[in-house]
């Protein structure tokens, strides 16, 4: 039984060039994650995306009190994964920082449309390993990772297919470095099997 499934945390067009909070490159980790997904496919391993799902008002925003402008805002074209990422049919979309007050950084604070929490759907589908890709390295992948070494999960980072904010320079060197002090590997695509 394939124990291993693919997250691929927030790659949103708001998170994107030309989008409201963008990633620099954030679109390149794209082909990378559609070849991750094509491989986890074959395998029969399930495929996980993670998404900003906000209300058009939030304490997560600036002009409500938060860090951040406006961005993936429910319904909103910003909000849509990139264009150019193929999702798989039986992709299992989960969302967060729906609520007004509520940030949410990590695929463990989304729930599924019926509002099943990540770790539950996991469980369920016996997964013990997590490789893990997308948008930013130092923010939603970072809190998505260590989420899930807390809850006892094997986390493989995708260092290709991660990018990152760097609010601060630097912060998303450090970010991995963190991932992997507290026990995540850092490896590129080419690296895994799927199992």
């Amino acid at each position: 039984m394939v124990d291993t499934a693919l997250l691929i945390v927030d790659v949103q067009n708001d998170f994107c060039p030309g989008g409201a909070l963008p990633v620099p490159e954030g679109d390149k980790v794209v082909p990378v994650l559609n070849r991750a997904i094509d491989r986890f496919r074959q395998a029969g391993a399930p495929v996980i995306a993670s998404r900003d799902w906000h209300p058009e008002k939030s304490t997560h925003f600036a002009a409500y009190g938060g860090q951040w402008p406006v961005h993936c805002v429910q319904n909103t074209e910003g909000a849509a994964f990139h264009p150019d990422l193929r999702l798989p049919d039986d992709v299992i979309i989960v969302s967060k920082g729906m609520g007004e007050n509520e940030d949410a950084y990590s695929a463990f604070d989304a729930r599924t449309e019926d509002g099943t929490p990540l770790e539950s759907v996991l469980k369920a589908k016996g997964v013990k390993r997590l490789v893990v890709g997308g948008l930013a390295t130092d923010y939603c992948v970072r809190a998505s990772v260590l989420g899930a070494l807390e809850r006892g999960f094997e986390v493989l980072v995708l260092r290709d297919a991660v990018r990152g904010v760097d609010v601060q320079p630097g912060d998303s060197e450090k970010a991995l470095a963190e991932m992997q002090s507290k026990g995540a590997k850092l490896v590129t695509l080419e690296e895994i099997s799927v199992q």
